[in-house]
């Protein structure tokens, strides 16, 4: 019986043989919820997902040989205006929230990963991260926010199988008259006084979500690992733009090999 594992892999867009990194040491990353409303059915489908491949991967390459992380996105825009809506605190907002997070993920009979970081609880990796892009003119500051340099970045857009121009075009591209480029993405914003934020060499602010992923996947499974997974409608800009700060973070030729 042939027993090798197969995933579809999005980068590429084939069906490709599963051959780990390490076969002592596999991992994982799959971008979790951001917390600012009750889970949905959609929600559910990649918990369950990705519940089924951490099982299997257990089951081939050994329970000790898979490390599973899933993130916490619990500062966001969407968090800070959630919260504005209920007149309640952001901190007692994502704590409810993730709360019933996990109450469904028990429901549904998923494991719990094998670290569930927060996106606050690591805030000065992402700090160092975005120097790393500064110091190596892969990122620039304007008005107190940083943005990444899309066009000095060759592979960009490999996974989503498109042009720079055919995305730029896209509805997904915030459009500011702080970017150089309009296809330029954020790495840090400025907040208002009643805000969350933190210190920074640009100014007290928070990051931008892109760079949350980059920051927890390198702190748990390095500069490179074997899968990384998340709902279809994050290929572009979310897991695009992780690719390309990774690299250019950390001089690598990969990040995931396999995109789920």
């Amino acid at each position: 019986m042939n027993r090798d594992l197969h995933l579809s892999n999005s980068l590429g867009n084939k069906k490709e043989k599963f051959e780990p990194l390490d076969l002592k040491n596999i991992g994982m990353y799959v971008c979790g919820p951001t917390v600012y409303d009750d889970p949905h059915i959609g929600n559910a489908r990649p918990i369950v997902i990705f519940d089924l491949l951490f099982k299997v991967l257990k089951c081939k390459f050994g329970k000790e040989t898979v490390t599973y992380v899933r993130n916490i996105t619990d500062i966001d825009d969407k968090i800070i205006n959630a919260a504005k809506e209920k007149n309640i605190s952001i901190t007692e907002l994502t704590k409810k929230t993730t709360k019933t997070f996990h109450d469904d993920c028990k429901y549904l009979n998923c494991e719990k990963p094998t670290h569930e970081p927060k996106a606050t609880e690591n805030i000065e990796l992402m700090i160092k991260m975005i120097e790393d892009l500064i110091n190596k003119k892969f990122a620039y500051e304007s008005e107190k926010h940083v943005y990444f340099k899309v066009k000095n970045f060759k592979d960009y857009g490999k996974l989503s199988n498109k042009k720079l121009d055919d995305l730029i075009a896209g509805s997904r591209v915030d459009i500011s008259e702080n970017k150089n480029n309009p296809e330029d993405f954020v790495l840090w914003k400025p907040s208002d006084d009643n805000e969350p934020s933190w210190p920074s060499p640009w100014g007290k602010g928070r990051p931008g979500w892109h760079l949350e992923c980059s920051a927890m996947s390198k702190k748990y499974l390095g500069e490179t690992f074997d899968i990384h997974g998340g709902g279809r409608d994050l290929i572009f800009p979310h897991h695009e733009n992780e690719i390309a700060q990774s690299r250019c973070a950390n001089e690598t030729n990969s990040f995931a090999n396999y995109w789920v």
